[in-house]
């Protein structure tokens, strides 16, 4: 009997080697044990193969965990533990840690950005900017408005929040990235793309959130009739997808203005069809929580 295909986004397998997890189910020459290892920069870069000039797939943010499943030429593949995202990113960027659950992280940064400085002081040089959705590990406060990092370096208290606490609407949280760059494969204030947008706010949240858009398209939810739309419903095309503000009103990271937006969604609508990319494929409304909190 055929194996049954699976995406290669989420599933760590290739024909040489695949996931110990998955012997048995798909076929690879060998098979390997995941080796933790933790971001330890600002956001990582994800890509198919490992090559830095391929297109970037997605990031990983500072203190996200990732399992490897091979380290080879500065290169290491393996698993988002997030969102089980797959591919390549810079061994560089990565420090070993005992597995998943290894020194949890205590704090969140909740907002768009934190400089993390070389000090507890504002006026000494910054060692790193951490951007929404990093998850830091501190020893405690200093009590002059400073988290101690444990790793290195400060964070104003203002920009972070207990890791174990959440936003309570995604939908602001999406908006605080109105004029962001767009970044295809970007998680971040300094560069994001449509599904990132939604991810990083739903995140914020406490909802786990698929990366790409069809993948989003696809998630638990129900189909909303159009004109029916209200805020927070999600509208998708082929490889886009908006956040609805209202029946008329759509948030959305895109690559006509290269920036994070509001538009009309008649306008949007008649200049994503115009472009060959048609009408749109879904209109989603999605329950309150996905499968579990998104840690």
């Amino acid at each position: 009997m055929a194996e049954r295909r699976r995406d290669p986004r989420l599933t760590p397998a290739r024909d040489d080697l695949a996931a110990e997890q998955l012997r048995g189910v798909v076929a690879a020459a060998r098979y390997a044990a995941p080796r933790w290892r933790v971001v330890c920069v600002a956001a990582a870069p994800v890509t198919a193969t490992p090559d830095g000039d391929a297109p970037m797939t997605t990031q990983l943010l500072m203190g996200e965990r990732f399992a490897v499943y091979e380290d080879a030429g500065g290169w290491s593949w393996g698993q988002g533990a997030r969102d089980g995202y797959v591919g390549y990113t810079p061994s560089a960027a990565l420090e070993p840690v005992a597995g998943p659950d290894d020194a949890p992280p205590t704090h969140r940064v909740s907002a768009l950005q934190a400089t993390v400085y070389e000090r507890p002081d504002i006026k000494s040089r910054p060692v790193a900017a951490a951007p929404m959705g990093a998850l830091l590990r501190a020893t405690g406060g200093d009590g002059g408005g400073f988290v101690t990092l444990a790793e290195r370096g400060h964070v104003c208290v203002q920009h972070v929040a207990p890791a174990d606490s959440f936003e309570p609407d995604w939908v602001t949280v999406a908006l605080g990235f109105l004029g962001a760059p767009y970044l295809w494969g970007g998680r971040t204030v300094a560069g994001v793309d449509c599904s990132g947008l939604v991810q990083v706010a739903r995140q914020a949240a406490g909802f786990d959130c698929p990366r790409d858009s069809d993948m989003q398209e696809a998630a638990p939810g129900r189909d909303v009739a159009p004109g029916r739309e209200r805020r927070g419903d999600l509208i998708f095309w082929r490889g886009h997808v908006g956040v609805m503000l209202s029946p008329s009103r759509m948030l959305h990271a895109n690559a006509n203005s290269m920036t994070t937006r509001i538009e009309p969604l008649a306008e949007a609508a008649a200049r994503i069809a115009a472009a060959g990319y048609g009408e749109p494929l879904a209109r989603r409304r999605w329950p309150g929580r996905l499968a579990r909190p998104a840690r």
